[in-house]
C-alpha cells in the first residue's frame, strides 16, 4: 500500500498538539514502561503496524522482555503481568472498544483498586491518545518498520 500523507510534515499544527499530550504523560505519576505498554497493547488492537513498530523498540529498549511482548495479546492468560498491568491493560481495552458504549463497573473498580484517580486520568489519556495516533497511521497508510528509538524524544 502507498502512504497517502506524510501528516508528520503535512500537519505539524496537529502533531504539536499531539506532542503537547505526550510531553505530559512523559511526566505522569504512572510507570512510563506501563504506558509504553498500554500503548503498544492498543495498537494491536487497531492494527496499526507503525505504532507497533514503534512502541515495540522502545519497550525493548526500556528492557522488556521479548516474552512479555509475545504474550502480550494473551495478556489474561499470561502470568508473567502484574495486577497493576492488568487492571492497565483491562482498562485501556474498555476505552478502546467501548462495548455497549461504556466501560463496565468490573473493570472500573479493578483498575481503582490499583491507580489513583490523577493515574487513571493519565492512563485514560493515553490510550485516547494511541487510539488517535493509529486512526491517522492507518488513515494515511503510514508504514511500519522505520521508527528508530527515541527519534520523536525532542518533541
Amino acid at each position: 500500500m502507498e502512504p497517502r500523507i506524510n501528516f508528520f510534515e503535512k500537519g505539524q499544527g496537529a502533531m504539536k498538539a499531539l506532542y503537547g499530550l505526550g510531553a505530559y504523560l512523559a511526566k505522569s505519576p504512572v510507570e512510563q514502561k506501563l504506558l509504553h505498554l498500554i500503548l503498544f497493547r492498543v495498537s494491536q488492537i487497531n492494527g496499526c503496524a507503525y505504532c507497533l513498530d514503534m512502541h515495540s523498540k522502545d519497550l525493548r529498549a526500556e528492557g522488556e522482555t521479548e516474552q512479555r511482548l509475545y504474550m502480550l495479546a494473551a495478556w489474561r492468560e499470561g502470568p508473567m503481568y502484574t495486577d497493576r498491568e492488568r487492571a492497565a491493560l483491562a482498562w485501556a481495552e474498555a476505552v478502546t472498544r467501548l462495548t455497549n458504549n461504556e466501560v463496565s463497573e468490573e473493570v472500573y473498580e479493578q483498575a481503582r483498586q490499583q491507580f489513583s484517580e490523577e493515574e487513571l486520568i493519565d492512563i485514560t489519556l493515553a490510550t485516547t491518545t494511541i487510539n488517535t495516533y493509529n486512526r491517522l497511521n492507518i488513515a494515511f497508510r503510514v508504514p511500519g518498520g522505520s521508527y528508530q528509538v527515541g527519534q520523536f524524544a525532542a518533541h
